[in-house]
C-alpha cells in the first residue's frame, strides 16, 4: 500500500481469509518456528540470510529474505552429500504455509531411526498421496496441456500443477499456486524427488480454512476483492448522544406520572390527570360549528287604544 495511501486503521490487526492471499507479512518467522530447537547459522554475506539445519545437518532450511525465493529447504543423506530433494517458496507464500512442511520436517527428523528419516523416502507413484489434502477441500481438477495435471481450489484462486513430461524440470515437478492472473502470484516448488507426504502436508496448510492475522495494510490491493477481512478485536462501542430538552421534558413528566400513581393521598389522582393531559393531545376540533338553535320571542303586546 503506497504511503500517501495510508489511513489510521491500516496498522489494525485483521484476520485474512482466504489464508492462501494473505501473503508474506514481515518475517519468516512463523516458518522456522518448528525448528525453533535446531541449530541456527547468522549468514551476512550470502544471499542466504539464515540457515537452519537439522542436528546432524542432513536436513537444512535457508532464508533469503531479500530474494523472491525467500525459502529454500532440502534434505540429504549426510551433511556433504547432495540434496536428495529441494523445495523453494515465492515471497507470497504465507510462512505459516511454510511451517506445513517445517513442521513435517522436524517429526520426520525427531522420529528417524539409525538414520533412515522418512523425509529421504522416495515420493509415492501415486499422485493421490501428494494432493489428498486439496481433493478432501473440495479442490477439482481442470483441463490442462499434455502430460500435465492441475487441481484448483473451489475459488479458483489456488491451485496445483503436476508436471509429467519426460522432458520436465526436475526442479518444478509440483508447483503449488495462489493470487489471480496477472498478480504476482504465491508459489511453491516441489523437485521430482520429494517424498509425498511432504508435499501433502504443504498442501493441507495451503487449504486449511483457519485465517491468518495480518495487518490490514500488508494486503496487496490485486487480491482485495478475493480476501475477507474479520478486525482481530471488535470495534470500540460508540458514546451515547447527549440527551435533547425534548427528551428531557418527557423524562421529566414520566417520572412525575410514576410518583403521582404511587402518592397516596387523594391529590395525587389529580396530579396523574394533569400529567397525563401534558402528555396527550388535545381532542380535535369539529370540522363544522354546530348550528345555534334560535330562541323564540313572544309577540310585544298590542297598544291599547283609548277611545274619547
Amino acid at each position: 500500500m503506497p504511503p500517501d495511501s495510508v489511513t489510521s486503521d491500516a496498522f489494525e490487526d485483521v484476520l485474512v481469509t482466504p489464508r492462501y492471499l494473505a501473503g508474506g507479512g514481515y518475517s519468516g518467522d512463523p516458518g522456522f518456528a518448528p525448528v525453533a530447537h535446531w541449530p541456527h547459522h547468522e549468514l551476512r554475506d550470502g544471499p542466504c540470510q539464515l540457515l537452519v539445519t537439522s542436528p546432524d545437518q542432513r536436513i537444512r532450511i535457508g532464508w533469503f529474505g531479500d530474494d523472491f525465493e525467500t525459502f529454500k529447504i532440502s534434505a540429504a543423506e549426510d551433511a556433504v552429500s547432495p540434496p536428495s530433494w529441494h523445495a523453494s517458496f515465492h515471497h507470497q507464500m504465507p510462512p505459516e504455509i511454510v511451517a506445513g512442511l517445517t513442521t513435517a520436517l522436524a517429526r520426520d527428523w525427531a522420529e528417524a531411526d539409525d538414520g533412515d528419516g522418512r523425509f529421504l523416502h522416495r515420493p509415492s507413484m501415486y499422485l493421490d498421496n501428494s494432493i489428498q489434502p486439496l481433493t478432501d477441500a473440495g479442490w477439482t481438477r481442470r483441463a490442462s496441456k499434455a502430460n500435465t495435471i492441475e487441481f484448483v481450489a473451489p475459488d479458483g484462486q489456488a491451485g496445483v500443477f503436476v508436471n509429467n513430461r519426460r522432458n520436465r524440470d526436475d526442479d518444478e515437478a509440483i508447483v503449488l499456486w495462489a493470487g489471480p492472473p496477472g498478480y504476482d502470484r504465491a508459489k511453491a516448488y516441489f523437485s521430482a524427488g520429494t517424498p509425498s507426504h511432504l508435499i501433502a502436508a504443504t498442501a493441507a496448510a495451503l487449504s486449511d480454512p483457519a485465517p491468518l492475522t495480518r495487518e490490514r495494510h500488508m494486503i496487496n490491493r490485486s487480491v482485495e476483492h478475493l480476501v475477507t477481512l474479520t478486525p482481530l478485536t471488535p470495534p470500540r462501542p460508540q458514546p451515547s448522544r447527549a440527551p435533547t430538552p425534548l427528551d428531557v421534558r418527557r423524562t421529566a413528566v414520566v417520572q412525575a406520572v410514576r410518583r403521582a400513581e404511587h402518592t397516596p393521598h387523594p391529590a395525587a389522582s389529580l396530579r396523574v390527570q394533569a400529567a397525563r393531559s401534558r402528555t396527550t393531545a388535545p381532542p380535535p376540533r369539529p370540522q363544522h360549528p354546530a348550528p345555534v338553535a334560535s330562541a323564540s320571542v313572544p309577540p310585544a303586546p298590542a297598544p291599547t287604544r283609548r277611545f274619547r
